[in-house]
């Protein structure tokens, strides 16, 4: 199999929200496939030292400052990046947020927070980078989900909502924008750890009770989702669009903890 398919030379991305996390190793594996970047934070100062590693891998990278809950920001963002590289190839819509609460307990204030920046600033950002990718034809947005995006969990109703809103909106633009030559697709990790969720991982048990549910039985490591963010950008992908892709060890299968060996296997 030729290596073109998953070569990004010559091509530029934005990936959205890259101040920490999840983002910056997508991010550093599009480099490593040969993209140059556009990195976004609401502080770009807090990307200069992704910047320089990202310009160590003998890419070309720019730090732009972007709130995705605010459209003047994004399309600011949009122009200042086209200006740099003269056009854009790929988007990772990463940018997002969480609060997690009993459902009684989320507040008005919660919900317009989540779903502003997870769905519906993924939407305006889609929307102003398209424009140029519609003009030239050509075009990879990959929407950032979840797990979330296809099964249900206490304590993250807004969450959950707003990652199955995305994964409708990527449906949505996928047939709105096929025509011009570009797709969309949903990278839905299952569960890693980050900042928004560190506070779970120091609980052992519930670590375990985790693994448990996971078919390859560990936790995603950042590098899981090297391969998929890259085939999702590249011409591998180049027939596939509207699809939501988990990158979650098998847990969406629905697995649970195994019965003991001591049970007849006609009961099992």
């Amino acid at each position: 199999m030729s290596n073109g398919l998953f070569d990004l030379s010559g091509r530029i991305a934005i990936v959205t929200g890259t101040s920490r996390g999840l983002g910056q190793y997508m991010a550093r594996a599009l480099a490593k496939a040969g993209a140059d970047l556009v990195l976004t934070s609401r502080d770009p100062n807090r990307l200069l030292p992704l910047e320089a590693e990202i310009k160590t891998l003998g890419r070309r990278a720019v730090s732009v400052a972007l709130d995705v809950q605010q459209q003047e920001s994004i399309e600011k963002m949009t122009a200042t990046a086209e200006k740099a590289f003269g056009h854009l190839d790929i988007l990772v819509n990463n940018a997002g947020c969480n609060v997690r609460k009993p459902a009684l307990e989320v507040t008005w204030e919660d919900w317009n927070l989540i779903l502003d920046t997870n769905l519906r600033g993924s939407f305006f950002v889609s929307q102003a980078v398209a424009r140029g990718m519609i003009a030239r034809r050509y075009g990879r947005i990959i929407n950032i989900g979840s797990v979330t995006s296809v099964a249900g969990y206490a304590g993250l109703a807004p969450y959950g909502a707003s990652r199955g809103g995305i994964r409708q909106l990527t449906m949505s633009l996928a047939d709105d924008w096929g025509k011009y030559g570009v797709t969309v697709n949903c990278l839905a990790p299952g569960w890693f750890r980050t900042e928004q969720n560190k506070v779970l991982y120091e609980n052992k048990e519930w670590v375990e009770y985790l693994c448990d549910r996971i078919p390859l039985k560990r936790p995603g490591q950042p590098q899981d989702l090297d391969g998929a963010v890259v085939f999702l950008a590249a011409e591998s992908s180049r027939y596939v669009t509207g699809q939501t892709l988990l990158v979650d060890g098998g847990i969406s299968t629905g697995a649970t903890r195994a019965l003991p060996n001591s049970v007849p296997a006609s009961e099992k």
